[in-house]
């Protein structure tokens, strides 16, 4: 057995004044805490993310770790009922002289359980052809279905790929998820935010994983689209933007790239103008979890401000066949962006659907 490295941590009332408080014992956080007369003394070091017992709250007699809620036992450090197995080392401690002294030298073993994500595997492309996944932001009743115009549109732009080039295609549409909004865990430390989500980790009723899944491990395309809402993108396309920060934020704390050689394109429908402003929103978003664009990155459509009769603008966009064309050229361009990346090739001189049909700026 080690010999004994006591360690003053400071006047025993001190601690008696809040129920749970951090001790940086030189390179060793203690996480002591003070309930029903007793002290305890364990690591501060969570098991899940590494999150700080020390700043927590208690619970009964457990720790609880104020990044995902996690607890522990204040003085054994064993897990809540259930993960018992799952530990953080415990201290030997007295109280001499008016203090609180800890053992250094008692830790016991800290046990980690471990519980992997299927989504924390590691990326890797299986073979096969292009992969398009097409992301609908579109809010509706569901029991009560109306025409969406973002969805014609990407309905027509994945159907156009897989017949014509042999991408494999699939369509998400978030209006038929559940998932919670994000609880900003980056809020509480940079590290907090995990890659998989927090959140995926802890909810198995969530199901943002399908989107994860998607766009790290399946498609080598990602095709969004959105309607304009009050001159920006829809609130499900930012409901899941927050959620997809735990992808970008792998790149800060990890130099983790879970996006490599991957292409987006958006297709954004509105009754009012605003079409540049939500497409650069889109891109320099996308852009920063890592993602690649094709020439003309997007395909558009509005009436401007003043057309709010939005019964006759369901009926110009069915028959607009100009901008079924572009939405067909913009996943076009994709795909064969995708091939080359994943060819390792320069990129062709020539692209699929050439000409003004193809420009997405705006179909008139």
């Amino acid at each position: 057995m080690a010999d004994a490295l006591w360690f003053d941590a400071g006047p025993a009332e001190k601690f008696k004044e809040n129920p749970v408080s951090l001790v940086n014992a030189g390179k060793t956080a203690l996480a002591v805490s003070w309930s029903n007369g007793e002290f305890g003394v364990v690591s501060s070091v969570c098991n899940h993310a590494g999150g700080p017992l020390g700043k927590g709250r208690l619970d009964g007699e457990y720790l609880v770790c104020p990044w995902h809620n996690y607890k522990f036992h204040r003085a054994t450090g064993e897990g809540e009922p259930g993960f018992e197995e799952d530990r953080v080392p415990r201290f030997a401690h007295k109280i001499e002289g008016g203090n609180l002294w800890v053992d250094l030298a008692s830790a016991t073993v800290r046990h980690k359980v471990a519980h992997p994500h299927p989504l924390g595997r590691p990326v890797k492309r299986e073979p096969g052809p292009v992969r398009v996944v097409g992301i609908s932001t579109t809010a509706m009743d569901a029991r009560n279905p109306r025409f969406s115009a973002s969805d014609e549109i990407l309905a027509h732009a994945l159907k156009a790929v897989a017949s014509e080039l042999q991408a494999e295609t699939k369509l998400i549409k978030l209006n038929d998820l559940k998932f919670r909004t994000c609880e900003g865990y980056y809020s509480k430390h940079i590290l907090a935010c995990t890659w998989p989500c927090s959140i995926t980790q802890m909810d198995p009723e969530d199901q943002l994983d399908r989107v994860y899944e998607a766009i790290v491990h399946w498609a080598d395309v990602v095709l969004v689209a959105t309607p304009i809402r009050w001159g920006a993108a829809s609130s499900l396309y930012h409901k899941m933007a927050e959620r997809l920060n735990c992808v970008q934020n792998q790149i800060p704390t990890r130099n983790r790239v879970l996006i490599q050689n991957k292409v987006a394109g958006f297709i954004i429908m509105g009754g009012q103008d605003n079409i540049q402003a939500v497409a650069g929103e889109m891109l320099g978003f996308f852009g920063e979890l890592g993602f690649l664009f094709p020439q003309f990155p997007y395909v558009a459509h509005s009436r401007g401000w003043e057309a709010e009769d939005m019964d006759r603008n369901n009926e110009l966009v069915r028959k607009n066949g100009e901008l079924h064309e572009g939405a067909a050229s913009l996943a076009g361009r994709a795909v064969v962006m995708a091939r080359v990346l994943l060819a390792g090739t320069p990129t062709p001189a020539s692209i699929p659907r050439g000409g003004r049909k193809a420009h997405p700026d705006r179909a008139e």
